[in-house]
């Protein structure tokens, strides 16, 4: 059943990303431009789905360090925000140099 939701999740990501991608380009500028557009949905979508692997591993590392060393609970959990908060500004780097990218195709 996880398997499944995952998929979905994916599909419906996939979907979102590229529907709105499409719709930025103009097919007579560019005959390629609705390929290209997908292209880049899919690398939106990697994006996002990248920072959310990357976040959730990264915490669940820090709550497992934390329950092993108790007394250094505040130190760990310092470098584990600190280095999400670094992993979400790359990915909004990566978004926006993408979002320029879909509109000048």
């Amino acid at each position: 059943m996880k398997l499944v939701k995952t998929v979905a999740l994916f599909a419906a990501l996939f979907l979102v990303t590229t529907a709105q991608a499409s719709a930025q380009t103009t097919a007579a500028a560019n005959p390629d431009a609705g390929i290209m557009a997908r292209f880049n949905g899919i690398g939106v979508g990697l994006v996002i789905l990248g920072t959310g692997l990357g976040i959730g591993k990264l915490t669940a590392s820090g709550v497992e360090a934390m329950a092993r060393q108790p007394e250094m609970a505040a130190t760990i959990q310092t470098a584990v925000i600190i280095s999400a908060a670094l992993i979400e500004g790359v990915a909004f780097f990566a978004i926006i140099v993408l979002g320029f990218i879909i509109s000048g195709s």
